[in-house]
């Protein structure tokens, strides 16, 4: 898997996210039907850009973690760093919004040891990433940022609303242009519009909840390891039953 892309066959991003709710329906029986598309329409919350795609991994990540209830009843997230993208469901797998994020400027999935402990300005550029994996996360004090959404307390990772910071890293314009090419940015912690924070983000984790972050290098087994190990038995199954089907 550690030479495999991710698939690349993707959804049209969701105006409504009928779409998606359908796409889990199909991927996980009883989770959704054609019906909850119309009353999903209103209740989530989607910035993605119009022209934008979801990837199938996010989409069966999504349905996995549904399926085996990994995330416990506790409402999730599903992010995208190669394209910037972070899905938020609630506690029973229902999507209740989408947008672009900001993330670590440099492309990894590792934590440097000792990297929590250091000042911004002492972070080296190439220890400026956003981990991946599954992380339980929550609100909690921070030492200079009040109460913030932790990620990954360990490594100091959390989300936030994007803020002026830095003129020069123009990050609400890096978050309102159409293309990922250009969220890279952050010492590693994830931005997303101030709008999108308050109305879904603070709201959904407001006593936690779970985070998945795809890898940018690693592999997807390495990751997700019984994510990716219950795909590949429900290939192999779909594959038995094309099989027999012929004969």
């Amino acid at each position: 898997m550690r030479n495999r892309p991710i698939r690349t066959r993707r959804y049209p991003a969701f105006r409504a996210y009928g779409a998606l709710v359908l796409a889990l329906a199909f991927a996980v029986p009883g989770v959704a039907t054609a019906g909850d598309a119309a009353a999903q329409a209103a209740l989530t919350v989607d910035q993605l850009p119009p022209d934008q795609h979801v990837s199938d991994t996010v989409i069966e990540l999504a349905g996995w973690v549904v399926a085996t209830r990994d995330s416990q009843g506790y409402p999730f997230a599903v992010m995208d760093k190669s394209a910037a993208q972070i899905l938020v469901f609630d506690g029973d797998g229902r999507i209740i919004g989408a947008a672009p994020g900001l993330f670590g400027s440099a492309v990894g999935d590792h934590t440097a040891p000792g990297v929590a402990g250091l000042a911004l300005r002492e972070i080296p550029g190439r220890d400026r990433t956003t981990p991946a994996g599954r992380f339980v996360g929550g609100y909690g004090p921070s030492i200079d940022a009040g109460r913030v959404l932790w990620i990954d307390y360990e490594s100091a990772v959390s989300m936030h609303p994007t803020a002026t910071g830095v003129p020069a890293e123009r990050r609400a314009e890096r978050l309102a242009s159409p293309s990922p090419d250009d969220n890279r940015v952050t010492h590693g912690c994830i931005n997303v519009e101030p709008g999108f924070y308050e109305g879904v983000i603070r709201p959904t984790f407001e006593r936690g909840g779970v985070f998945y972050i795809l890898p940018d290098t690693d592999s997807l087994a390495d990751t997700f390891p019984e994510f990716v190990q219950t795909r590949g038995t429900a290939q192999r199954d779909d594959g038995k039953r094309a099989r027999t089907a012929r004969h």
